[in-house]
């Protein structure tokens, strides 16, 4: 049954014979509104990282004239999203790139500026399903976790050739891994019998370097590993440095743009980047901003915004997100800012 402004936001399940469902579909679906109402006609709305193309169904749906564009690295991704939107035809299109490379996308589809992007970061429900890819620790498979299948790097040539300090290095800055030195001297040590080709012996080795008291607190002892195996195999982090600020350009005046994390390293760089945005550097006491020193972008949300414990319930994959949105503002020059009352 269509809201007061008009948008239908019953639909079927989200996810719906898609084996998941999509993370704070409707909180995000309701910040995007405002940007895309009532029918989306003439707009633009960029899911940086389509996977399953969950939310952006949603979209489609909500808003019958909008214009989707899905970006995913993964090869698999593009082509089940694809599948799943083709009754949308031409309305929905997608682009095999990671999301640093959204500029480039839009351009090479003639579309100058987007009114409404989702980053919904870290590994995709279908990644984690695919036991195969080596994103679980919880199965034994092949040490890739590659986005990409493209891309050359995989978890075991990490494994197999990083010296010592820099996988150190990488388990502690990636995975927060307070055992980080212990790991990779047993990791080196391990490969020098044999190279690791699969995750049972990594687990294995973890379970036997981690002291038995930390083992018992903080979850898997595998999870920080794996995450900053994944993290360095992807450049995860580099990419997301280099898209948040790219993606903040390629709004409209008052598009509205929604970032979920699911660790403390992606909220800490999405989180910077919107604070830089959304300061005045105007010196205290002027009654108004001074041309170029004005925010650029006002925040949605106040702090980041978790999940329901209805949504958790639902979706446990929804348990550690952290939801942070802002909307870029009219241009200052036109609308300037009176600090008077400040």
């Amino acid at each position: 049954m269509p809201a007061a402004d008009g948008v239908d936001r019953a639909g079927p399940a989200e996810g719906a014979g898609y084996g998941h469902v999509p993370v704070l579909a409707r909180r995000a679906l309701d910040l995007f509104t405002p940007a895309v109402a009532p029918d989306g006609a003439g707009r633009v709305y960029v899911d940086a990282t389509l996977g399953l193309g969950g939310h952006s169904e949603l979209m489609l749906r909500a808003f019958p004239e909008l214009t989707v564009v899905g970006l995913d690295r993964d090869t698999h991704a593009i082509a089940a999203a694809t599948a799943r939107l083709a009754p949308f035809g031409d309305r929905f299109m997608a682009v095999h790139t990671r999301y640093d490379g959204m500029a480039e996308a839009l351009d090479s589809l003639g579309l100058p500026a987007a009114h409404a992007v989702l980053f919904d970061l870290g590994v995709s429900s279908m990644q984690l399903d695919q036991t195969d890819r080596g994103f679980a620790y919880s199965v034994d498979a092949p040490l890739d976790m590659r986005m990409d299948p493209t891309d050359p790097l995989t978890a075991a040539d990490i494994l197999n050739t990083y010296e010592a300090r820099d996988l150190a290095r990488v388990l502690r800055t990636y995975g927060e891994e307070k055992f980080a030195s212990k790991i990779a001297a047993a990791v080196v040590r391990e490969r020098a019998r044999a190279p690791f080709t699969t995750s049972r012996r990594l687990v294995e080795l973890l379970y036997a370097t981690i002291p038995a008291p930390a083992r018992r607190t903080g979850g898997h002892p595998a999870k920080r590993t794996f995450q900053a195996l994944r993290i360095e195999v992807n450049r995860e982090l580099a990419s997301l440095e280099a898209a948040v600020p790219q993606a903040l350009d390629l709004l409209a005046p008052d598009g509205r743009i929604v970032f979920m994390s699911y660790q403390s390293l992606e909220d800490r760089i999405v989180k910077t980047a919107l604070a830089e945005r959304t300061r005045s550097r105007t010196p205290v006491g002027l009654p108004m901003d001074l041309p170029g020193t004005g925010p650029t972008f006002a925040l949605l949300t106040r702090g980041a915004e978790r999940a329901t414990e209805a949504e958790i319930e639902d979706n446990p994959r929804a348990a550690p997100a952290r939801l942070r949105a802002a909307q870029r503002l009219p241009d200052p020059a036109q609308n300037p800012i009176d600090r008077s009352d400040a």
